[in-house]
């Protein structure tokens, strides 16, 4: 049961991460791999699903949620979103590589929904994406990467 548990957290901790609630998954994972009790690869793979699919929820609420753009509880205020649909546009679905990013990752997420990226190529760039954020993060843990 300890090690659903452990799983069952990262993945919850992941998807978390990948929503506008502000939480990070990295010390969970990093706390995982030290314990040394936990497959690696396992682990990556669940922090990245979980990641990835809090992203998705951010694209497919940004499917829909410009049509309350002008309602008081909107959370973009001003220009902010002509701003990050002007930059979406001018970079593109590539933007979506930085989605790994703290602060901007997320919000990129959903604006790509907004812009109508393409289901499958958002979920192919996001995924690599995440997945390298893990894996680096994975790395730096065992010392394989010196800064």
């Amino acid at each position: 049961m300890g090690d659903l548990f452990a799983y069952g957290s990262l993945f919850l901790a992941a998807f978390a991460a990948a929503t506008f609630f502000p939480f990070q998954s990295e010390a969970l994972l990093v706390g995982l791999l030290v314990a040394d009790t936990y497959s690696v690869t396992l682990l990556l793979v669940v922090a990245t699903a979980g990641n990835v699919l809090g992203s998705v929820v951010n694209w497919y609420m940004g499917r829909y949620i410009e049509k309350f753009r002008y309602k008081r509880w909107f959370p973009f205020k001003g220009d902010s979103l002509e701003k990050a649909q002007g930059h979406y546009h001018r970079w593109g679905r590539w933007s979506l590589l930085m989605s790994w990013a703290p602060f901007i990752g997320d919000p990129l997420t959903l604006i790509a929904g907004i812009m109508r990226e393409r289901f499958w190529t958002f979920l192919w760039i996001v995924t690599i994406a995440k997945a390298g954020r893990y894996l680096v993060t994975a790395l730096l843990t065992f010392g394989w990467i010196n800064l």
